[in-house]
């Protein structure tokens, strides 16, 4: 509820029956740093300040002056441009600091700002106070479970626990918590199911101890650093994959895939890592720069033709191959197929001329090698993609003569030598993976080594080969190769053997994206194995469905999953790892027929619920199946693969969601880098959608990977890496490398739009820390400008002058803006709204303006006590929109308030995050239109006026600002009507000399007047486009008051006081009694 709902029409202002006093600094039970630890901690007292019921009133306690002045030069406060007087404020300083009492006689009388909040963050220990103020009074804990607006749930995908943080955790962590904050302020129950122990190696059992506990330091490490970060969670109760509970909610998901026949074992190609001897899945793959394969271009000798290629071909045989070309020639001894496509042309070519074997070996950065085939004397007709025949001369030094054209679908069913095995193989129709980009047209194909080639495969039953074994080294059944390394010497074997047997036309090196194992970063291969997979095509429709009811920030991410998720093959869950949950199958030890159904797949559940995974390992076959079969348990082993980690990580809706109490499903919001829209995202999606039918969440957030200034990737080798632990607590160098704490890392996130890849460096840390101190200075000048002020003392809406409904309008509309970017996940708007409203806006005119009414325009003056009712609005809502992004700086002003904030049941919101998002006030957002125009209009005739003083000051006519009078001229009699009512004004504070900070104003009814022939200097503008206005700058009229500044006529008129000006001397009037300031 707003502090201000008094402000509107017809309010009143009462003062409470039980009133108690309370001084600002006031011991409390629940204050946990003393004084000296923690001097800026405000100390909260019994007694009330204010109260908020649903009335529009505010019940009022007394507060005593606080007699402490700021410990800041107060030029922090006053920070004019050159052409404003700080005369007051300075006189102030320096009578405050010694000087003559000449020099400050009227120092009493001006009010300073004074505060306890700190200019500086000291951000290094600061921060840490903040977070044990938190942890010790159980903050998070308080306010969710006061709160009762309804759940937010923000599901945490599972990292990985290996290692440091990176800034992209900070990115992700930070953007989670911003969210999980403004859902807080919302008054909603924020349960975000944070996972803090991912699936890290495990080793068999006697191995598993080792393995947990690096992975609970490594796990205890990186909470520490989220908790660095300002993150808020329920730490002591994460949900850990590594739990019992979990692995047995995990297994009932694959029980019940399995049930609808969803799962089968089969024997297919998969990504296979040899260095991990183990399947792994697209998502456990990374494509790293600057692999280079070794490629050949070869042939395989034809050796007839079907009737309807036969009569193109026949005159040429058998001295015709066909060629193809390859990066991985150690696939070629499990070759059973040339493929071509159906719908290209193919050209049957001789080689009639040729270069010599000086031939340039490098082309650019490719190494080149010509083969045997074109150095012998006589070579053979090729067969080659029409479109492909001149590139072809030009990379193998050769000219090519057509001699005959043949359709793709012509050369079906023909037959070659296979070029080490000696048996017929058969030309077979591709896909449209077969292309005239690269290549020869022409795909050497292994079912056993590739997913298209296994598909071709299949159309026509072609045997799959696969002679590797799980290191990545050649079985027996690749005959002479047997014991190499595929990826090593037994490629390099494979291509001798072709050239010594004039197989290979060229030889050349080729750098291409290639997968590699993102755990070794070792490359990896495609191998046929034994796996278990999730057919994805028995629910391939749902998903696609259920895809389209999701909200996905941002929108394309929609059609980047529905393209993955459609053109996805059968999901490999199988992994060949003794860490993990096991897949729960056992063997017939003769037949190899596996047993596994509803009956063994929960008895295994259910055992594994109380003893975790591990049970599997230990315990014996008879103990592991039902009793049912225990009498055959000799007949069967263990199976020993284990379930991929993201079926793992997909399972998480179920083992938390659906299990914990607190929690429901679906989830409201997934939050994770782009890149996984192949890993959780999908997994999570997959799972869900086989066994409940629909997607485990509302919505998903995607964000970008993190650059560097330049916009390239991070690598320790070019020194571009940005730890977030540097920049929270900084370098060795401090000047080089200074600590900015973690809510300028906070700031940053919020500032970029994470729906790309985002930068940061140096620089960027720069601009972000200057613009944090303005911010904090806006704070400081809100909180030292409300020292003294009092509830009781609000001025009711409809009362205030129109410079401060105005300001409340401006204000309120920002709030508004802000909330809609929050529920828009759009945080990069709430940065480009604070800077310009916060730290330009205000600063720049509604601070500025204020700055002489409330320093000397009387303490108990009207415009004074409008004006801090205006900022306490500021203070409020300013402090609260930021808390979700800045979390430190909002509770530190929180908890540096001058007064109590009470919320709707009378209790006092003792951290900012007790005191919920701002309430909308239409009153202040229903202020005229015409009104709104005629400020648009004052704020750039402001700008306009600021110009001519300009020109005035270098021409030496003026110094400050309030040495000058404006005399102002316009034809549109709407705006000079406006005005005049605005220099005519019964406050002082819409006055345009005041908005203006000069002295004098008029406006003027013409410009035939004899004054302005006089008028030294002027200038005319077009205010919004259309309303002419001319301006005219001359020396103010009177004399300088010595306490304001200001020049007026009536100084010297007051015997008492014949310094002053009238306001002044009304104000010291009330102020000082006459003998206490006798005229020297």
């Amino acid at each position: 509820m707003s502090v201000f709902k008094s402000f509107t029409s017809n309010s009143s202002i009462l003062k409470p029956s039980e009133a108690t006093t309370a001084m600002i600094i006031q011991t409390s039970s629940y204050r946990v740093f003393s004084q000296r630890s923690c001097p800026s901690f405000r100390k909260t007292s019994n007694g009330s300040l204010f109260y908020f019921g649903r009335r529009s009133s505010v019940n009022v306690v007394s507060l005593l002056n606080i007699t402490n002045y700021c410990t800041h030069s107060s030029d922090e406060f006053c920070s004019f441009s050159k052409r404003r007087s700080r005369g007051p404020v300075m006189a102030a300083k320096k009578a405050a600091e010694g000087a003559k009492q000449e020099d400050g006689k009227y120092k009493h009388t001006v009010d300073l700002p004074k505060t306890t909040f700190g200019m500086r963050a000291n951000s290094l220990t600061r921060e840490p106070e903040i977070q044990k103020l938190w942890n010790n009074n159980k903050v998070f804990k308080r306010v969710a479970e006061k709160n009762n607006g309804g759940n937010f749930i923000l599901h945490d995908g599972p990292p990985y626990a290996n290692g440091d943080l990176h800034i992209g955790h900070a990115l992700n962590k930070i953007l989670k918590d911003m969210i999980n904050r403004y859902k807080l302020l919302q008054n909603y129950k924020v349960l975000q199911s944070l996972d803090q122990e991912a699936r890290k190696d495990l080793a068999p059992l006697k191995l598993r101890a080792k393995a947990a506990k690096f992975a609970k330091d490594t796990v205890k490490a990186q909470m520490s650093s989220f908790k660095r970060y300002g993150v808020w969670a329920d730490w002591d109760n994460p949900y850990l994959t590594l739990d019992p509970e979990y692995e047995a909610a995990q297994i009932e998901v694959f029980g019940q895939m399995a049930i609808q026949g969803y799962i089968y074992r089969g024997r297919k190609p998969v990504h296979w890592s040899p260095s991990s001897r183990t399947a792994l899945a697209e998502a456990e793959l990374e494509y790293p720069e600057g692999h280079v394969s070794r490629s050949i271009y070869a042939i395989f000798p034809l050796v007839s033709a079907p009737p309807n290629a036969g009569g193109p071909l026949n005159d040429f045989l058998p001295n015709v191959c066909l060629a193809i070309w390859t990066t991985t020639p150690w696939t070629i001894p499990a070759n059973a197929a040339v493929a071509v496509n159906a719908k290209l042309q193919y050209a049957l070519v001789e080689v009639v001329e040729s270069l010599s074997e000086g031939f340039c070996l490098s082309g650019g950065s490719k190494k080149k090698r010509l083969g045997n085939v074109l150095k012998d004397e006589k070579k053979p007709f090729l067969i080659v993609a029409l479109d492909l025949v001149s590139s072809l001369e030009a990379k193998w030094g050769v000219k090519l003569v057509i001699k005959k054209v043949l359709l793709g679908s012509d050369l079906e069913n023909c037959r070659y030598i296979h070029p080490i095995d000696n048996r017929e193989c058969l030309v077979v129709i591709g896909g449209d993976y077969i292309t005239t980009e690269t290549g020869t047209g022409l795909v050497h194909t292994a079912p056993g080594h590739g997913q298209e080639d296994y598909v071709t495969g299949l159309k026509y039953e072609l045997p799959i080969v696969s002679p590797v074994d799980e290191d990545g080294k050649f079985t027996k059944e690749a005959g002479q190769f047997n014991g190499l390394d595929v990826l090593g010497e037994g490629n390099i074997a494979v291509v001798n053997f072709l050239d010594e047997h004039s197989l290979i036309i060229m030889e050349e090196s080729y750098e291409h994206k290639y997968p590699y194992d993102w755990r070794t970063k070792k490359p990896t291969i495609f191998r046929a194995t034994e796996q278990w997979f999730a057919s994805v095509e028995g629910f391939r429709h749902a998903a696609m469905d259920a895809i389209g009811h999701v909200k996905w920030i941002p929108s394309q991410a929609e059609n980047r999953i529905s393209a993955m998720t459609l053109s996805r093959s059968d999901w490999c869950i199988s992994r060949q790892r003794t860490w993990g949950v096991p897949i729960p199958v056992f063997y017939h030890v003769k037949s190899r027929e596996p047993l596994m159904n509803e009956e063994t797949i929960e008895h295994i559940k259910s055992i594994i619920a109380q003893k975790g995974s591990d049970a599997w390992w230990y315990l014996k076959v008879e103990d592991l199946l039902p009793a049912k079969y225990r009498d055959k348990a000799t007949d069967y082993e263990k199976g020993t693969d284990t379930m991929d980690v993201w079926f793992d990580s997909g399972s998480s809706w179920a083992a938390v969601l659906g299990k914990r109490k607190s929690l429901s499903f679906p989830a409201d919001l997934y939050l994770e880098g782009t890149d996984q829209h192949r890993g959780w995202f999908q997994s999570s999606l997959l799972t869900s959608i086989a066994t409940n039918g629909k997607a485990p969440y509302s919505s998903v957030i995607t964000h970008g990977f993190v650059l560097d200034e330049k916009g390239l990737k991070m690598s320790k080798s070019l020194g571009n890496v940005v730890d977030p632990r540097f920049v929270i607590e900084g370098g060795k160098n401090q000047k080089e490398a200074p600590a900015y704490g973690a809510d300028v890392l906070r700031l940053w996130v919020s500032s970029v739009d994470y729906t790309g890849d985002v930068m940061i460096g140096p620089q960027i840390l720069r601009q972000m820390s200057e613009i944090y101190r303005k911010l904090r200075g806006t704070l400081r000048y809100l909180l030292a400008n409300l020292h003294d002020w009092k509830a009781d003392n609000a001025v009711p809406y409809h009362e205030l002058p129109r410079i401060d409904q105005h300001a409340l309008f401006q204000l309120e509309k920002v709030v508004k803006n802000i909330r809609d970017s929050y529920e828009n996940y759009q945080f990069f708007k709430i940065f480009q709204i604070i800077q310009k409203f916060v730290i330009v806006g205000l600063s720049n005119f509604y601070f500025d303006v204020a700055k002489d009414r409330l320093y000397v325009g009387g303490s108990t003056s009207f415009t004074r006590k409008s004006c801090q009712t205006v900022l306490a609005a500021h203070l409020l809502s300013i402090v609260r929109v930021v808390a979700p992004i800045l979390p430190h700086l909002a509770e530190d002003a929180w908890q540096n308030l001058p007064f109590q904030y009470f919320m709707k049941d009378g209790s006092v919101a003792e951290y900012v995050f007790e005191s919920r998002w701002p309430t909308l006030n239409e009153t202040w957002l229903a202020f005229p239109l015409e009104e709104i125009d005629l400020w648009d209009k004052i704020l750039e005739l402001r700008t306009e006026v600021n110009r001519v003083l300009e020109v005035a000051r270098t021409g030496k006519l003026i110094g400050s600002s309030l040495e000058a009078k404006i005399c102002i001229h316009t034809s549109d009699a709407y705006l000079a009507s406006r005005l005049s009512e605005l220099s005519a004004a019964n406050n002082d504070a819409d006055t345009l000399h005041r908005i203006f900070i000069i002295s004098q104003a008029h406006i003027l009814p013409s410009l035939e007047n004899e004054l302005v022939v006089n008028i030294p200097y002027s200038s005319e503008c077009l205010i919004q486009e259309k309303s002419k206005v001319w301006i005219g700058v001359s020396r103010a009229d009177g004399l300088k008051c010595e306490r304001c500044w200001n020049f007026s006529p009536q100084v010297g008129s007051f015997l008492e006081h014949p310094t002053l000006c009238s306001r002044c001397y009304d104000v010291v009037s009330l102020q000082m009694p006459s003998a206490a300031v006798a005229v020297n």
